[in-house]
């Protein structure tokens, strides 16, 4: 594997992290994440081989998920960065990625959920001991920082995304 094969593929993993932490500590995921990820799938879809019809499934496919994203937005359920971070994601996954990207972030967003109403139950005293972040997500009818599930998903999803599938069945 060459070096620019492998920082590309690199790309979701570390940006997702970044949207992750970003969301944790400040409730919010910067526009400039979503839109690296955007812009680095079509060159990582290029060096992997993905075929021309088969990117165009990936970005039908990330249109969707934006429209999913944007009628959660719209019902309160998340924020706008989850729902820009959701589709430029997905973007990466194609149609038969997708399914466990979605699974995954299900998954996770339960874990995520759960542990913070957990911890916002019986650690609320400790909170004057912590970061200011902390006292923020703690704050007991806060946001959750979705972000943080959506960057787990895509992480444990990523090995049976359409570009990992291309490039390891190429390698």
């Amino acid at each position: 594997m060459d070096t620019l094969t492998l920082i590309l593929l690199s790309l979701l993993p570390c940006l997702v992290i970044a949207a992750g932490v970003h969301d944790l500590t400040t409730m919010t995921i910067p526009n400039w994440i979503s839109g690296l990820l955007i812009l680095g799938f079509f060159p990582a879809a290029l060096i992997v081989g993905l075929a021309p019809g088969v990117v165009a499934i990936h970005v039908a496919v990330a249109v969707v998920a934006l429209l999913i994203g944007m009628g959660l937005f719209a019902m309160g359920y998340i924020g706008g960065g989850d729902a820009k971070l959701l589709a430029a994601a997905s973007l990466w996954f194609g149609l038969y990625g997708a399914g466990m990207f979605v699974l995954w972030t299900g998954v996770a967003g339960g874990f995520v959920c759960l542990g913070i109403l957990i911890a916002r139950k019986w650690l609320q005293p400790f909170v004057v001991f912590t970061p200011g972040w902390v006292g923020r997500l703690m704050e007991p009818r806060g946001d959750i920082p979705y972000g943080v599930a959506i960057a787990l998903g895509a992480l444990l999803a990523y090995p049976s995304s359409g570009l990992v599938t291309v490039f390891a069945a190429g390698h």
